[in-house]
């Protein structure tokens, strides 16, 4: 018996009876010798009959929200390769600090506290005449919880950082430096503080804050004691708390 192309190629609704069971057994039949496969439509959903038809498909996720963009570098893109004359931009802070950052820092034994590893957060807030900037530390270290506040000002026409911590530890320290860059994107603050007294002894500390991308950045230390040789206080990287920011190792 043959089978016409267009008949082949009609999709059977078989209802769920026997004589339309039957029929579908039939029409299955023919369409075999013809090679082409039917459709079962039972209970409003179909069914592939043989091999080879489409299975599931994924959910469409075309109306799913974009991840949020991450901070961009401050130098801009000028259409060609940097040239030794180029003009590195002043650093901007507000596009750079305001949020919240988290570290980690691992530091030997000082007047500062025991050594060990300190972890926390760091909350920069935005200022309002481009100048002068506030900052609270909560962390936890060796010997417990502490916190420090900050009064911060930025000169960015001098290229200069003034900070004062109050650290709930027992001491403040007044640190200054300047800001410099390159045409590569990366800025770096060298601190320095005058010398205070943590735990009966004359503490001065030299910081490198090297700022390496938009959402990380490094801080290097050296301590002196008692008007000793600078050594070295442990190196800790600071992390802005976005979606898709990690760790950098």
């Amino acid at each position: 018996m043959t089978l016409d192309a267009s008949a082949a190629r009609e999709v059977v609704a078989a209802p769920e009876t026997r004589a339309g069971r039957a029929a579908y057994g039939a029409a299955r039949h023919l369409a075999a010798s013809a090679g082409v496969a039917l459709l079962l439509v039972s209970a409003g959903a179909a069914t592939p009959a043989a091999a080879g038809t489409a299975g599931p498909q994924p959910p469409d996720r075309s109306g799913s929200p974009a991840p949020p963009a991450l901070p961009q570098g401050q130098i801009p893109d000028l259409g060609r390769p940097t040239e030794a004359g180029d003009e590195v931009p002043a650093f901007d802070y507000d596009a750079y600090f305001p949020g919240v950052w988290t570290f980690e820092w691992r530091v030997p034994d000082s007047p500062l506290g025991p050594g060990g590893l300190i972890t926390g957060s760091e909350t920069f807030e935005r200022g309002t005449d481009g100048r002068n900037y506030t900052a609270a530390i909560e962390a936890e270290g060796p010997d417990g919880p502490f916190t420090t506040d900050s009064t911060i000002i930025y000169l960015a026409g001098q290229r200069a950082f003034v900070r004062h911590d109050t650290d709930s530890r027992g001491f403040r320290m007044l640190r200054a430096g300047r800001i410099g860059g390159d045409l590569g994107g990366f800025y770096t603050i060298h601190y320095e503080t005058a010398p205070f007294e943590a735990n009966g002894e004359e503490v001065r500390l030299r910081m490198t804050t090297r700022l390496v991308s938009p959402v990380n950045y490094r801080v290097e230390s050296r301590i002196s004691v008692a008007g000793g040789p600078f050594t070295n206080f442990g190196n800790a990287w600071w992390r802005k708390r976005l979606p898709g920011v990690t760790a950098p190792e």
